[in-house]
Parts: C-alpha cells; structure tokens; sequence
C-alpha cells in the first residue's frame, strides 16, 4: 500500500543494540502525525487523540485508533512518539520506538530489516485531479500520458508514477500539504495516493477529485494495497501478540473506523 522506503541504513541493526522501552509495560509507537486520515496532530485532547510525547500537542486518526486498540488488549500503556517518515524504521532498529503503526505497506524490501503483522487495513491506488482540469474524466493510465505528475518523496506512489507512458515524473515532496499546494496551483496535474488519504483530501479542497482506475490503473503487488504494523525481527513474542489483536477485529470494525476518521480529520 504505502510508500517504497530506500533503506540506506541496512548495516544499522547490526551496529545498534535494539533495546525496547525500559518499562515493558509501556507500547512505544512510533507515526508521522501529518498523515490523514490515517494519523494527523491536533492542539487539544479528544477520546480519540493520544497525547504525543515530548511535544505539546495530539494524534488523532485511524493509525492512533489501531495503536490504542491494540495497547487496551495487550494490558500495556501507549506511548505516541512524531518521526519523520524516513526516520521511522531507523527509529525502530535502533530501539526508540516499539512498532511503527503509520499506515506503512510490508514491501518486500522493508522485510529485509523489520517484520510485519497482518495487515490492519486494505486500500487501493488513486490519482487526485482538478475537477475542472484536463484528467478529471481520465479512464486509464494511458490518458494521463503527458501530465505533470507528482507524490510524496521515498513512497511506493512515486515509484508507481512510471507506469504513465509519456508522463512528466515531477520531482517528489516532503508531505501531502505540499503536495496538495502544488495540485491547487496548477503546478502539478495530479498526484497519486491511497484511497483514503486521497478522500481525506478532497474532503478539504473542494475543487479537487479522485479518478480511480480500477482494472486500468497502476499495477501494484499485493502488499502495496495493504498497510502492517512493523516490528523489530527479533519481537517475535510482540508480533505474536499483536496478530492475536488485530485478529479480533472485524473488516466491518475497520472500515468503520476508517470513516470515523475520515469524518473527524481537520
């Protein structure tokens, strides 16, 4: 589903010594907060935000939902700590954090140096247009042959971009605000995303739209449709656990949560 990572850290776990947190009673989870509707910060408590540590603000969103759930069945206290996106598996080699609960695909690449649990959530691949623009009737690939085309940078959707013939691969963001600020001023064309990140933003810009593709779309591996909470290889046991959890949930469950979190974003 989300995001190719190019791990360029691969050596780093055999130099650092992963040490979970101190008290094992304590679920360390490491997100970006700016990811909607999957996580995203807001300024104030809510039954659904969890503090975040160290800084003077919330998370709120489906990934949050998913990480409380899973620490209330475990027995354990949550703990929610903000990482950039590219530092989040080096967090977790390197023991800061316990999982990754970021809306984070199980790429066969980033198996090669964390472990995954089942998936939590299934999604599928979308372009986000403007409603009044040349692609906003597109019906496959092939119609966007020539267009400007962006995503956010280290994800599976930039490395998706290629599969347009004849598109102009623009050059990758930091994250979606800047992304969407490129889309609304007419720098970029579309920009391709996850199904619910793509609804979270046109939910907001209102001259904004999601052409899905379906048979005629991106090409993608099953993984890449699918987001896992990542752990270290070695939290045998913690992934064990976490899979007994996330069993327990019901497809019904989760896509409710989804449209609960979609309903409350910013």
């Amino acid at each position: 589903m989300r995001r190719v990572l190019s791990i360029l850290l691969v050596g780093l776990v055999f130099v650092l010594t992963g040490c979970q947190s101190e008290d094992d009673n304590v679920l360390v989870v490491g997100l970006e907060c700016n990811y909607a509707p999957f996580n995203w910060t807001v300024s104030s408590d809510s039954e659904t935000a969890v503090e975040i540590e160290e800084v003077n603000a919330y998370c709120d969103g489906y990934d949050v939902q998913i990480a409380s759930y899973i620490a209330d069945e475990l027995d354990m206290e949550l703990q929610i700590r903000k990482i950039e996106w590219d530092g989040l598996i080096p967090a977790l080699l390197s023991g800061e954090i316990d999982v990754i609960i970021a809306g984070m695909s199980p790429t066969p690449e980033r198996a090669e140096t964390v472990s995954f649990t089942n998936e939590y959530y299934r999604s599928e691949q979308v372009l986000v247009v403007s409603s009044s623009g040349a692609y906003v009737d597109a019906a496959s690939l092939s119609d966007f042959s020539g267009a400007a085309v962006i995503a956010q940078m280290g994800t599976l959707q930039d490395g998706l971009i290629d599969q347009i013939r004849g598109v102009n691969h623009q050059t990758a963001l930091t994250d979606y605000p800047s992304l969407v600020a490129s889309l609304t001023s007419g720098v970029s064309d579309a920009l391709v995303a996850e199904l619910p990140v793509a609804e979270s933003i046109v939910s907001s810009n209102s001259g904004l739209s999601i052409v899905r593709l379906g048979e005629n779309g991106f090409a993608v591996d099953d993984s890449d449709v699918s987001v896992s909470v990542a752990v270290r290889q070695e939290d045998t046991t913690l992934l064990n656990d976490i899979n007994a959890v996330l069993s327990g949930i019901s497809e019904a469950t989760r896509n409710l949560w989804m449209e609960e979190a979609l309903t409350r974003q910013p």
